[in-house]
């Protein structure tokens, strides 16, 4: 398939199992990007979006700015991108984010990406288990679950998200497909929720460099006038 981008596009990465290093035969591409508005237009009354969908199946982008917003609290979608393996278009402007990454860390990002696993331990419901071998649905959510709390190890302990997580490639996909008991799960969970807790410090810096940032996103705004 040919890639096919928004216009204005300075980034497209594919994210999900093909970059987690998790991808079987039945794995989807997720593509996500960030593309750039010209300026002129955000003089008018109607705004123009900070979002688009398409126009390939699974692809998703966001304007340059709401990116940046999300990056800068540690929404792990967004993070994921700015360190996603598999990157298929970068410009110039996309190579200028990509090395401003780090400015985006802090200890809010090992807070999103843990919480996000909270929320999905939440959403399997605990108290009814998957069945063995039963719900895809959920047993791909507790893989998941895992996967982020990984994330949040690895940025506590590395000062960077774990996005390839091939090294457990085949206890993740035993998750995925219902073939780890519960209890193990769970078991594995309180590890890695442990690991954080008991850490004596963090590899990440306490705020981001919203500054560094900030001037970034005028520059941008200046050079699309």
């Amino acid at each position: 398939m040919t890639l096919t981008v928004p216009g204005g596009t300075v980034l497209s990465v594919v994210i999900g199992s093909r970059a987690y290093g998790l991808e079987t035969e039945e794995s989807d591409v997720d593509r996500r990007g960030v593309f750039v508005t010209p300026t002129p237009l955000f003089w008018r009354f109607d705004k123009p979006p900070d979002h688009v969908e398409g126009p390939l199946p699974e692809q998703f982008s966001w304007e340059v700015e709401r990116f940046c917003v999300l990056a800068i609290e540690g929404n792990p979608a967004a993070l994921e991108c700015l360190w996603s393996p598999v990157v298929e278009l970068v410009t110039p402007v996309g190579e200028r984010l990509l090395a401003l990454r780090r400015a985006f860390l802090s200890g809010k990002a090992e807070r999103a990406f843990a919480g996000s696993a909270a929320r999905q331990f939440r959403r399997l419901g605990p108290e009814d288990p998957p069945r063995p071998g039963g719900d895809v649905r959920r047993w791909k959510m507790a893989m998941h679950m895992i996967r982020l709390l990984l994330s949040a190890a690895h940025l506590a302990g590395h000062g960077e998200p774990l996005i390839e997580v091939g090294g457990h490639r085949d206890r993740l996909l035993a998750v995925r497909w219902g073939k780890t008991p519960w209890a193990e799960v769970l078991e594995w969970r309180r590890r890695l929720l442990a690991e954080l807790d008991e850490r004596p410090g963090s590899a990440l810096p306490g705020r981001p460099d919203r500054a560094a940032v900030e001037e970034f996103l005028a520059d941008v705004r200046r050079s699309a006038l």
